[in-house]
């Protein structure tokens, strides 16, 4: 059965390497990179666990780019059809984050728009992401974001679905919204938003199937069927590990489509 990793990212050493990552090296056992990865290390971690497409995001924040949005086109180029590009912006500069959303959509072929609230400390309510909301509306692309606690060494407030994916939802009914890292310690708050609202999903990287809380399990096997997407968080979680023990979840046919790639090409029209 065919899969798409719908949280990943190619990295630069830069970004691998930086020292907020600290924690989640330590707690993988991902080591420091001495050189740049070539994209057919990526492409070979995904055929491991028959990864049909991945989502190769970029990364911003307040210090610049990690991975920029040229560097992960240039990683799509590069990989013979199987990776898909997630633009990242400067949210501080929101006239300019739009025409850059909009070049990637439009000129490099990205498929969405990922920001990492933590990497600026500032919610997902906060005013300067409002314009890029409406212009991924206007693009129709899907907002990718992270919730839950942070596992980088940063705060975790802005991980919260309860208020704030709640509320971004409310305010913006056509958007489509990607949660990933399930919103662990509130898991159930995230599914209630998910429930909630018709357009808000679930992803499930940076969590290995073992690691997945019983409620989201038991939310993967009924009603959330439809709303719960694979993501591995690639490098710092393989997509085989991420799926090692997928059989346990007792997903029945449907279900496991839907979660392993079905879901995923419908939300990001792959």
């Amino acid at each position: 059965m065919p899969v798409i990793d719908a949280w990943m990212q190619h990295p630069t050493v830069r970004h691998q390497n930086h020292e907020m990552l600290e924690s989640l090296r330590r707690w993988t056992g991902l080591g420091l990179l001495e050189e740049p990865l070539p994209v057919r290390a990526t492409v070979e971690a995904m055929d491991a666990a028959g990864v049909e497409i991945a989502l190769s995001s970029a990364w911003y924040g307040p210090q610049g780019p990690l991975i920029s949005n040229d560097e992960v086109a240039g990683f799509v180029a590069g990989s013979n059809g199987r990776l898909r590009g997630v633009a990242g912006v400067d949210l501080t500069r929101p006239v300019r984050a739009v025409r850059e959303l909009r070049r990637a959509v439009d000129d490099l072929g990205f498929v969405a728009l990922r920001l990492v609230p933590w990497l600026w400390q500032l919610p997902p309510t906060d005013r300067l992401y409002y314009p890029l909301y409406a212009a991924c509306v206007d693009l129709g692309i899907p907002f990718c974001t992270q919730v839950g606690h942070t596992g980088p060494l940063r705060p975790s407030e802005t991980g919260r679905p309860i208020p704030y994916i709640d509320q971004i939802a409310l305010d913006f009914p056509e958007l489509t919204i990607v949660c990933g890292h399930i919103g662990y310690p509130w898991t159930t708050e995230m599914i209630a938003v998910a429930d909630k609202h018709v357009n808000v999903y679930i992803d499930t990287s940076a969590y290995t199937v073992e690691r997945y809380p019983r409620e989201l399990a038991e939310y993967l096997r009924g009603r959330g069927r439809r709303k719960v997407l694979f993501g591995s968080n690639y490098p710092m979680i393989t997509p085989a590990h991420a799926l090692e023990h997928l059989d346990e979840l007792q997903l029945d046919d449907e279900a496991r489509e839907l979660f392993l790639s079905g879901n995923a090409r419908r939300v990001f029209d792959l």
